[in-house]
């Protein structure tokens, strides 16, 4: 039963990340990226990694995309400059995504991939997680806060920008 979830959750995100690049506007692009990311949380949940699952929901499709459409929202980019900038890649984008079903022809001729079928008990899960709450808060905190002082700044530039487009129009 788990394996039917698997493929109907990886047939979804593949679809949808596959129409995050398809689609021509931004804001369905950044809903299909979401769609895309809470399929793999999703399937983070099928492998009993609900840490992971709880982590992507909050951190890719709780702040990272609303950071994202904020900023596609207001910036407002014209179409004809990324219709341009796309059509200029064309090749470059040919090139790797043949390259990337070269590598996925090469990893499917070898075998098939298997998943250890570990015995996780739901001490040792929780004892993982406190084990990377306690790296993240102590070890890692300079580059936690790093990262979200990075977020922040690029808030504020995305809402500098618009006020420097706005009052020149006006």
């Amino acid at each position: 039963m788990e394996q039917i979830f698997f493929y109907i959750f990886a047939v979804i995100a593949v679809v949808a990340a596959v129409s995050v690049v398809v689609s021509r506007n931004p804001v369905h692009s950044a809903l299909f990226l979401i769609v895309c990311l809470l399929q793999v949380a999703a399937i983070f949940v099928l492998l009993r990694a609900p840490f992971l699952a709880a982590t992507q929901v909050f951190v890719y499709v709780g702040a990272v995309m609303v950071l994202f459409l904020f900023t596609v929202l207001v910036l407002d980019i014209g179409r004809e400059t990324v219709v341009e900038y796309m059509h200029s890649h064309a090749f470059a984008a040919v090139g790797a995504v043949v390259a990337l079903f070269v590598v996925l022809a090469y990893i499917a001729s070898r075998g098939t991939i298997t998943v250890p079928q570990g015995g996780f008990s739901e001490e040792v899960l929780a004892k993982n997680v406190e084990v990377v709450g306690r790296a993240l808060f102590t070890k890692y905190i300079f580059p936690f806060e790093v990262v979200s002082f990075l977020l922040l700044i690029a808030l504020v530039g995305a809402i500098v920008l618009v006020m420097n487009e706005k009052g020149s129009k006006s």
